[in-house]
C-alpha cells in the first residue's frame, strides 16, 4: 500500500498524551518548525486556560484579578455563552461561581491547530487528545482517516468511522457536573459527537453526557435534525448505543 512519508509526534499536554501525525508529504525542514509549533500552541492555551494552575488567566480571573489582554480568551468565553444556550444551559463553563471551559478548550485548541496545520500546507493529518481526534485529509493516497470509536470505560470499538475532514469528542467514562445543580452525576455510559468543528463537538458530548439518556436522546435527534452534528450514545450498562445522523460519514459496526 502507497503511503505518506509525513511524521509523528507525540507530547503529554493539557494532562493527556497528544499525538499529531501529519502525513502530507513535506520535507523534514517543514515537519519540524510545525511540529514544534503545534505543541507550544497547545502548551499556550493549557497555561492560558487551565483552572488548575495557578498562574494561568483563568484562574486569575477566577481570584478576581488582572489578567492580559489576550483576543482568544473573549472568543472562548464568548463561544462558551453561545453553547450554553444552544443546549438549554447543560454545557455552561461557570459553575457555581467558577469559571472553567475544560469542557470546550481542547476540542477548540485542537480544531484550532488543525486549521493551522491546513493554512501551513500539512493538509493530511490527525491530531488525537484522549477522546478529542480531528482529522482531515487523507491518511494514505487516496484512502480515508480511519477512526475506531472506543468505549472511554472498556476501550472496546463500538464503531469505525472512515472520514476526510472531521471532529470527534467522546465524553465518558467519570461522573460530570450537572451545570443546573452543581451536583455530580453519571446517567449514561457515553457520548460520542462527530461533526465540522471539535469545538462545538466536544460542548455538545459534555452536555448530553450531562443530560442523561431521555434528554441527551431528545437533543442528539434535534442536532441530527438541524445540522451536521452525529451522535452516538452507548447507555450506562454498556448494552445499548444508540446512533442519530450520519449521512455524511461510513461507520462500520
Amino acid at each position: 500500500m502507497t503511503t505518506f512519508p509525513g511524521s509523528a509526534r507525540v507530547e503529554t499536554v493539557m494532562g493527556t498524551p497528544v499525538s499529531v501525525d501529519i502525513r502530507t508529504a513535506l520535507p523534514a525542514r517543514e515537519l519540524t518548525p510545525l511540529l514544534d509549533d503545534a505543541f507550544a500552541w497547545l502548551r499556550w492555551v493549557d497555561d492560558i486556560f487551565s483552572p488548575a494552575r495557578e498562574d494561568s488567566q483563568i484562574r486569575r480571573l477566577n481570584r478576581g484579578q488582572t489578567i492580559r489582554q489576550i483576543p482568544e480568551i473573549i472568543e472562548v468565553l464568548h463561544r462558551c455563552d453561545e453553547l450554553r444556550e444552544a443546549t438549554g444551559g447543560w454545557f455552561d463553563a461557570r459553575i457555581n461561581g467558577v469559571i472553567d471551559p475544560s469542557g470546550y478548550i481542547k476540542g477548540w485548541a485542537l480544531e484550532r491547530l488543525s486549521r493551522a496545520l491546513s493554512q501551513a500546507g500539512a493538509v493530511d493529518h490527525r491530531i488525537t487528545a484522549g477522546g478529542d481526534i480531528r482529522v482531515r485529509g487523507s491518511a494514505a493516497p487516496g484512502r480515508r482517516w480511519r477512526v475506531p470509536l472506543r468505549d472511554p470505560r472498556t476501550s472496546a470499538v463500538r464503531k469505525v468511522v472512515a472520514a476526510h475532514d472531521l471532529g470527534i469528542a467522546t465524553s465518558g467514562g467519570s461522573p460530570v457536573v450537572n451545570p443546573l445543580t452543581g451536583q455530580r452525576r453519571r446517567g449514561l455510559g457515553s457520548v460520542t459527537v462527530l461533526g465540522p468543528d471539535l469545538g462545538v463537538a466536544d460542548a455538545y458530548a459534555t452536555a448530553m453526557y450531562a443530560m442523561g439518556p431521555a434528554l441527551a436522546r431528545r437533543f442528539a435527534k434535534r442536532l441530527a435534525d438541524e445540522g451536521p452534528y452525529r451522535t452516538l450514545i452507548v447507555s450506562l450498562d454498556g448494552q445499548e448505543v444508540a446512533e442519530y445522523g450520519g449521512a455524511e460519514t461510513r461507520l462500520a459496526g
